[in-house]
C-alpha cells in the first residue's frame, strides 16, 4: 500500500472497530474536562476517573476550586502523577478564570495555552471534546502508531500531529484521536505487539 491507501485503510478500519467514541476521561462541562485532562498527563486516565468525583464533589467550578488551597486539592489528587504541581496549577488556573475570564474556560488555543499547566496536547483536546473545533491531540498512542504505520517519521510530537492533520480528512480529526487512543491501548500496545496480530499492521 502507498501513503494514501494505508491511511484510507486505518480510518475504514477505525470506524469499523470504534463506531462510538465516548470521551475516555469522566467530566461534565468544559471546566471538569480541562481539569481532567490536565491530570491525566504522565498518568492513567483510570487513575484520573478514580480521584476526579471526591474533587468535583467538593469543587466542580472555578470559583470553588480557586478557594481551595492546593494542598487541600493535593489531599485528593495525590494517587496521580505529578500531583504537587498539578494542584498548584488547578488552583491557580481556576483562580485567573474567575479573574480574568468570567469564570467560563476560554475558546481559543491562545487563550487555554497561557493557562498554568495547560500544554498544546491539553488545550487540544479541550477545543475538540468540549467545544467541536477541530483538532488532533497527539498522545503517545498517537505518536506511535502513525510512525508504525508508517503515516509519520516519530520525529517529533509536533511533526506528527502535522503530518495527521495533513493526512486525515479535517471532519474525523475529533473522532479518529480518540479511536487511535482506543485502538493502541486494545490491539497495537508499545509492549509484546506483534504486528501480525494487529487488526491494521498485519494488513499494511
Amino acid at each position: 500500500m502507498n501513503k494514501k491507501e494505508r491511511t484510507s485503510f486505518v480510518i475504514e478500519t477505525l470506524q469499523q472497530l470504534y463506531p462510538e467514541t465516548p470521551i475516555p476521561l469522566d467530566h461534565s462541562d468544559a471546566y471538569t474536562l480541562l481539569i481532567a485532562v490536565l491530570m491525566s498527563a504522565q498518568s492513567t486516565d483510570v487513575s484520573v476517573n478514580k480521584v476526579t468525583p471526591a474533587l468535583f464533589k467538593l469543587a466542580a467550578t472555578p470559583e470553588k476550586m480557586s478557594k481551595l488551597s492546593p494542598e487541600k486539592i493535593l489531599s485528593i489528587i495525590k494517587t496521580v502523577g505529578l500531583a504537587p504541581g498539578k494542584s498548584r496549577n488547578i488552583q491557580q488556573l481556576s483562580q485567573i478564570l474567575v479573574e480574568r475570564h468570567q469564570g467560563k474556560v476560554p475558546q481559543t488555543f491562545e487563550e487555554l495555552e497561557a493557562l498554568p499547566g495547560v500544554g498544546h496536547k491539553t488545550a487540544s483536546v479541550v477545543m475538540s471534546q468540549a467545544f467541536g473545533v477541530p483538532a488532533f491531540p497527539v498522545d503517545t498512542h498517537i505518536h506511535r502508531l502513525l510512525y508504525r504505520w508508517k503515516l509519520s517519521n516519530g520525529s517529533t510530537v509536533e511533526q506528527t500531529e502535522a503530518d495527521a492533520k495533513r493526512l486525515f480528512p479535517m471532519a474525523l480529526w475529533n473522532t479518529l484521536h480518540l479511536q487511535i487512543i482506543f485502538f493502541g491501548r486494545e490491539y497495537c500496545k508499545a509492549r509484546g505487539h506483534e504486528s501480525n496480530q494487529c487488526p491494521i499492521c498485519s494488513k499494511i
